[in-house]
Parts: structure tokens; C-alpha cells; sequence
């Protein structure tokens, strides 16, 4: 790794067991970095612990429990580093996590973001759902992994162990450059939790940057540590935000069709919830689409300072230009390896 000033920032609400399980191997395997805790103002015992068993860490203590995207967004303002790593606390990292992801992004100045091969703690020869070997977006704002695709993990074999340039880096374990971050002005705070990654990938990929994979950087996560992959408040943050993300970075021409025809499988996806007995996540989406109706002043707001950063020019890039939706239940394409690689504008 070169000399750059690197920061792992774990970000902390109430998580005593999981910084008990897994910082002590982030400690041992981030020598050449510093190692922040942001805490969201837990009711815990976190920080008497943190303050106890390791008082190397360094710790920010935040006033009131932000979310993951104003949580960050407050913290790193404390941090002094030419990069971040974005750690969840329930992440356990492998020896040499950090190097090969360092320097890829040394090699490209133009790489802005990145994320490591990510596989299950509880399944570790198989992909974990939040980045898998990383993520994209199909053209309605759908997203997915190489790795997984809707709920269909696949297995491990080596078969993306190739590093590639993606969409977007997951919010689990995402390095970035802090310049970058810094210039976009971070993730949306309004999000709270869910797709805000996405969404500032988004803007990094309209804005002349790359995203990209380096699977041979390896951590296992938990999965499931904010808000349960079940959960209706996770369901309602995921499709609102997504349609944000949607709105916000898309070129104009197109993006009156993107939204009508994803309200619409939105729609769909809702009466599938209800045919299965799930109605509080049909609910949920319902609640997402009055959500961005009420908000959409905010968010056409947000829209027109993104088209004001330097060199903003919307990109198709790694896109699927097609529907995720209609391949995967339809025509059966479960897997990232069956989808056509043409159809990402690369």
C-alpha cells in the first residue's frame, strides 16, 4: 500500500456484540490505517467498552442517531484521510483486506470508489446480498450483484475473482476517495438507511468517476445489522429510495418513462406481497411511492444541485439496459452469468 492516509470508520448504533466479535480482527488487520468509531448515540454500553478494551480507537460521539447517511455524513467531517472505509460493524475482514483495493485506487486516479468481494459470515462460500462481488442497477433503478440477484445467492467458485468496473460499491465495506466524497457532498442524508450507497455512486458515475470491484480483497458480513431483510421499514426505505435515486440522477429525456413504467413494477411487486400474505410490505410501498409524491419538491431540488457539480454529464455506464424484473421471473436469467454482458454499456 502507499504512504495515503487511509481511515476505516465503523459506524456504531447500539452494537457492543458485534464490536466485541469483530473489531478485535479489524484491529489486528488495519495496521496501516486508523481506525474511527462514529457512534450514533447509543444507549448501550458501546463507548465505555470501546473506551475499556481498545482505547486505540479513536471515537466520535454524534448527538442523536442520524441514520447510516447523515451518521457518516456528520462523522467523516472529524476525519482527516485521502481515503475512507465505509465498515459495517458486523463485517469480519480478512488479512491484507485493505492493500489490493489501496492500490488499484492509487493506479486510476480516476476510480473514485471501490468495495471488496463480499461474502456471507454464515455462509462463507457463498455471496452476501449487500454488494456481493458488486452492484448494478438494471435502467428503472432495480439493483442487483454480481453474485445476487433478487434473493438467489450464488455460490463461490472463483467465477468473478476478475476486478471490473461496477455501478455501485456496497455501503457494507466501501472505500472511497474523500476528496471526492468531500466534493459531492456525501450521501443524502434524507435517506436515512437503504440505496443512499447507490445513489452516491450514482452521482460518482456522472461526474466522470469509476466504481469498482477488487475481489481479491475478501470480508464476510452478517447482513441484516439496521433493519431486517424482512422488515417493512427496510421495504418502504428501498423502493422510496430508489425512486429518489431515480429521479435525481437520470438524464431528462428519458426519465418521465423510467419513473411511470417503475411506478407501475412497483405496483406489480406490491400485489405480489399481498397474494402472499405480506401486506405490510405492499403497504410499505404504497407508503414509499406517497413519500416521494410529497417529498418531490426536495428532491427536484437535490436533482438540480447535482447537474451543478464539476464535469456532471449523465452516464449510462454500467446500466442494464434492460428490465431485472422481466429477466429474472420471466425469463429465468438467475444468475449474473446469464445476463448479456452488451447491454451494460461499458
Amino acid at each position: 500500500m502507499q504512504s495515503s492516509k487511509v481511515a476505516v470508520v465503523i459506524l456504531n448504533f447500539n452494537g457492543k456484540k458485534l464490536l466485541q466479535r469483530f473489531l478485535p480482527a479489524v484491529i489486528q488487520h488495519s495496521t496501516n490505517a486508523t481506525i474511527y468509531l462514529a457512534d450514533n448515540a447509543s444507549v448501550d454500553d458501546s463507548i465505555s467498552y470501546l473506551k475499556e478494551s481498545h482505547p486505540e480507537i479513536r471515537i466520535i460521539e454524534l448527538q442523536e442517531n442520524y441514520g447510516f447517511a447523515k451518521g457518516y455524513n456528520e462523522a467523516l467531517k472529524q476525519v482527516d484521510a485521502d481515503y475512507f472505509i465505509l465498515l459495517n460493524s458486523d463485517v469480519e475482514v480478512t488479512p491484507d483486506w485493505i492493500n489490493p483495493v489501496i492500490n488499484l485506487m492509487e493506479a486510476d486516479k480516476i476510480i473514485a470508489a471501490a468495495q471488496p468481494k463480499i461474502l456471507s459470515y454464515n455462509a462463507k462460500d457463498e455471496f452476501e446480498y449487500a454488494g456481493a462481488c458488486g452492484g448494478f442497477i438494471d435502467k428503472y433503478g432495480y439493483p442487483f450483484c454480481r453474485g445476487r440477484i433478487f434473493n438467489t445467492l450464488e455460490k463461490d467458485s472463483g467465477q468473478y475473482n476478475s476486478a471490473i468496473e461496477i455501478f455501485w460499491a456496497t455501503g457494507a465495506c466501501m472505500f472511497i476517495r474523500a476528496s471526492v466524497f468531500n466534493t459531492l457532498r456525501g450521501f443524502d442524508g434524507f435517506y436515512f438507511a437503504h440505496m443512499e450507497e447507490i445513489d452516491l455512486c450514482w452521482r460518482i458515475k456522472n461526474t466522470g468517476h469509476k466504481v469498482m470491484a477488487a475481489p481479491q480483497s475478501v470480508v464476510y458480513h452478517v447482513g441484516g445489522g439496521t433493519l431486517d431483510k424482512l422488515s417493512p421499514r427496510k421495504t418502504f426505505l428501498n423502493f422510496r429510495n430508489s425512486l429518489i435515486s431515480l429521479t435525481k440522477n437520470n438524464a431528462s429525456g428519458v426519465l418521465l418513462l423510467k419513473i411511470a413504467t417503475r411506478l407501475i413494477l412497483d405496483g406489480v411487486a406490491g400485489t405480489k406481497f399481498l397474494f402472499e400474505g405480506n401486506a405490510k410490505h405492499t403497504w410499505a410501498i404504497v407508503r414509499a411511492h406517497f413519500s416521494f409524491y410529497f417529498n418531490l419538491k426536495y428532491i427536484l431540488q437535490k436533482r438540480k444541485e447535482i447537474k451543478s457539480f464539476p464535469d456532471y454529464s449523465p452516464s449510462n455506464k454500467q446500466i442494464y439496459q434492460s428490465s431485472i424484473v422481466f429477466d429474472y421471473y420471466l425469463s429465468k436469467k438467475k444468475l449474473f452469468s446469464n445476463l448479456r454482458k452488451d447491454l451494460f454499456n461499458a
